[in-house]
């Protein structure tokens, strides 16, 4: 008997058992790389790695400053509408969205990537460039884990619920991690109005953490999983924490390093905590 009580048992499926460690292992890597210095080159970090690049060996996973570049706005596009195509698309298969729980999760997904895509044409204000590289790193990741996450909730139809059903719970965590993220970003894009230069962000949760936009993203994450209530959900939730876990903590560096007397009661992710 499968002892998760909050989880459909593993599918007989190599594909999704192998990819389930892929995305877990994968991503907390690169959180790890995160807290090296070997930064995925986009947003803040594409200045870092762009000033740094001339002296980097090639090999190395921050080195994608250089190659081909696209407008940051244009790297960020190409990152996010795949998935958001794979999400909806979804909905016109036959037969790979079926009951309350798949439509739910497909349509959460869609909504997500669908929230991205019109940040990133209508809030955020972007500097610099960003790799093509890089853009097609995180639209691949993006894409295959979405397809993944659709696909192996289609496994779980037919199986009996898991005695813990945490579906509507689910529902509420990705609607506060939609809400708390875009707040955040909005917050974010008003620092930059007018200025290309950054700022120490004020307001809402940025008064104790230099991340808070990523710890809603964390918290629509495992809603996506509670949702799901498969292994793959959960393996890819964890580790998208892992590596923004990654990223928050080499910001609050960044921070630390631009600003003299940052205040150490800010924290990287978690108030108080971490």
């Amino acid at each position: 008997m499968w002892p998760v009580p909050f989880l459909y048992p593993p599918p007989a499926s190599a594909f999704v058992t192998a990819m389930s460690a892929v995305s877990l292992a994968s991503l907390a890597n690169a959180g790890l790389a995160e807290l090296r210095g070997d930064h995925m080159a986009y947003s803040k970090f594409w200045h870092v790695m762009a000033a740094g690049g001339a002296g980097r060996d090639p090999t190395k996973r921050g080195a994608g400053a250089g190659g081909a570049l696209l407008s940051s706005r244009d790297g960020m596009l190409v990152a996010y509408a795949p998935a958001l195509v794979a999400a909806a698309a979804s909905f016109a298969v036959p037969g790979a969205v079926e009951g309350a729980r798949a439509q739910l999760l497909s349509a959460a997904l869609a909504v997500h990537f669908l929230k991205r895509v019109l940040e990133v044409l209508f809030v955020h204000r972007y500097s610099g460039s960003m790799p093509l590289a890089t853009a097609l790193t995180i639209s691949t990741s993006y894409l295959l884990n979405t397809a993944t996450m659709i696909y192996a909730q289609r496994l779980s139809h037919g199986l009996p619920d898991p005695p813990v059903d945490l579906l509507y719970p689910g529902v509420v965590a990705v609607a506060v991690g939609l809400a708390g993220n875009f707040y955040h970003h909005r917050l974010l894009a008003g620092l930059r109005g007018g200025d290309e230069g950054y700022k120490i962000p004020r307001g809402g949760l940025f008064e104790l953490v230099t991340c808070p936009h990523y710890l809603f993203e964390i918290v629509g994450f495992f809603g996506f999983a509670m949702i799901a209530q498969t292994v793959y959900g959960l393996a890819w939730a964890s580790g998208t924490a892992a590596y923004l876990a990654g990223r928050s903590c080499a910001t609050r560096r960044w921070y630390e390093s631009k600003f003299e007397g940052f205040p150490a009661r800010i924290k990287a992710l978690l108030p108080y905590v971490l």
